[in-house]
């Protein structure tokens, strides 16, 4: 890829990170190890700081790329800004150079596909790839009228997710003003945050509560704001997140052990759950006319629960009969409910 392109991408993350809220004020420095990571991850190549100092200065005065952006230099933060609180270099259309730059990327996000570690990440690629395949032009409107692609709303506090990554990183505790969902009190906490995940369109951070002693989940869109302190934790290097969620279907992770959990579904529900399995526990113990039994080995949870009523007519659970009663007990309140 020509060095113009990757000059295009970098304006692009110096964009994302001058309208991110999250992080305020990002130095030269910041921009800098965002657009080396972001391009180039662990291969070893460097961005220098005078490249960010000629890309922020491309972006205020370069006429062929159109942006004019509005940039300034805040001296008491020592950071950089927009000065008009709405803009975005993404809200002026793509030219040329900005639509090769992004059938470029296509190339380069089609490596990924099938590679285990991007696997969850197939379907967002898929997306991409087959947009600019559609058309030459990504912001063609009038493909629209032809297809539609699924779109979820964004989720309240993604503008965490940054500040909350690099404290990951760079193992920087964080002061978090929380309100739960059962109640408006808003409470703080002093977190080492351990692991992001996303169930949902939500994003969740598991971090270590030192006054509990142990692991609690945050929804991010209950956080009122995020401060990261100075402060450093030492990380238990024997925090597993694929052993923590080992038998979680979906965000929970109780201390209870893990039940073996019967289901039986219709043929043809059943078809759907052996196409794509609850849980990677999942095996199937029957399989005939009549019906489809599938075992797994999980916690008895809400997201469980909630999984299992979605099913509606087209499932009962075989075992355990807590979990049986359980199922029985919200059907009969929601008959009632409903009558």
């Amino acid at each position: 890829m020509p060095a113009n392109k990757y000059a295009l991408l970098r304006y692009r993350i110096i964009d994302s990170c001058l309208t991110n809220e999250g992080v305020p004020f990002p130095n030269k420095e910041y921009l800098r190890q965002k657009c080396e990571d972001a391009l180039y991850g662990s291969q070893g190549i460097h961005i220098s700081e005078s490249t960010i100092e000629k890309d922020i200065w491309a972006m205020r005065n370069e006429s062929q790329l159109g942006y004019y952006a509005p940039i300034a230099f805040d001296r008491a933060s020592r950071g950089y800004y927009y000065t008009e609180e709405e803009y975005s270099i993404n809200q002026i259309s793509l030219n040329e150079y900005d639509l090769d730059a992004i059938k470029s990327a296509t190339q380069v996000l089609q490596q990924f596909k099938g590679i285990p570690l991007f696997q969850q990440y197939e379907s967002a690629i898929n997306k991409i790839i087959n947009r600019v395949q559609i058309s030459a032009n990504p912001q063609d409107d009038s493909i629209d009228k032809y297809m539609q692609f699924e779109s979820l709303p964004a989720s309240k506090g993604d503008e965490y997710l940054s500040p909350i990554l690099e404290a990951i990183k760079f193992r920087n505790i964080v002061e978090v003003e929380y309100r739960k969902f059962q109640d408006d009190k808003t409470k703080t906490y002093q977190l080492s945050p351990y692991l992001l995940k996303e169930y949902k369109n939500r994003w969740y951070v598991i971090a270590f509560e030192p006054l509990r002693e142990s692991y609690l989940t945050f929804a991010l869109e209950r956080i009122q704001d995020v401060n990261v302190l100075e402060e450093h934790f030492v990380r238990d290097d024997k925090f597993d997140s694929d052993k923590f969620f080992k038998y979680s279907i979906g965000i929970t992770q109780v201390s209870d052990a893990p039940k073996d959990v019967v289901l039986s579904f219709s043929p043809l529900q059943g078809k759907y759950v052996l196409s794509q399995p609850l849980h990677h526990s999942q095996k199937t113990v029957l399989k005939d006319d009549k019906e489809i039994r599938v075992k797994l080995k999980v916690y008895e949870t809400y997201e469980l629960i909630q999984q299992i009523l979605s099913y509606g007519k087209d499932v009962s659970v075989i075992k355990p009969i807590t979990l049986k009663n359980r199922i029985v007990t919200i059907l009969k309140e929601s008959l009632k409910m409903n009558q």
